[in-house]
């Protein structure tokens, strides 16, 4: 199974030469949330619901190759048999990085596509996107003031858990 991110190892794999070359870049303190597009089971009045799923402060990030083996089951890009010269590996720090313990809505569907809601788009500071567009693109947007969208996210009252299917 490719579980990426991997909320029990907090780990975050991706390809150095493509829609994860950004990210290599990120030093320790950094932040990746992870977003969602989420259907209910059932037709819902507003559709699907756009919504942050996790949270990582970045711990270190690794060349794929350079993983030992007896860390190799901690992110999908390092259990496959053949990786990529470019595949790396975000850790995040325990204790401030994991699954969030419920989804926090942040989206809805504005000029024919789904983005971050105008209020939230404030909060955080903004965004690298034209509009708040989250849809997804070529390159995953970046926020433009990580203290306002922390500040923001420790405001939602959420826990992240170490887990990527528990309670």
């Amino acid at each position: 199974m490719h579980l990426d991110p991997d909320f029990e190892h907090l780990t975050y794999g991706d390809v150095g030469a493509r829609r994860g070359s950004h990210l290599r870049a990120f030093t320790s303190g950094d932040v990746i949330a992870f977003y969602a597009g989420l259907r209910p089971p059932e037709r819902a009045p507003g559709g699907m619901v756009y919504a942050i799923v996790g949270l990582f402060v970045v711990d270190e990030i690794v060349d794929a190759a350079d993983v030992p083996p007896d860390r190799k089951h901690e992110n999908a890009h390092t259990r496959k048999i053949v990786r990529g010269a470019s595949d790396f590996v975000v850790r995040a720090r325990r204790g401030e990085s994991g699954r969030c313990e419920r989804c926090i809505p942040i989206g809805e569907f504005r000029d024919r596509a789904y983005r971050v809601r105008q209020d939230v788009l404030e909060a955080w500071g903004g965004l690298s996107v034209r509009d708040g567009y989250i849809q997804r693109s070529a390159r995953p947007p970046r926020m433009l003031d990580t203290a306002m969208f922390m500040s923001w996210f420790r405001s939602q009252g959420v826990g992240l858990v170490e887990d990527n299917f528990g309670p």
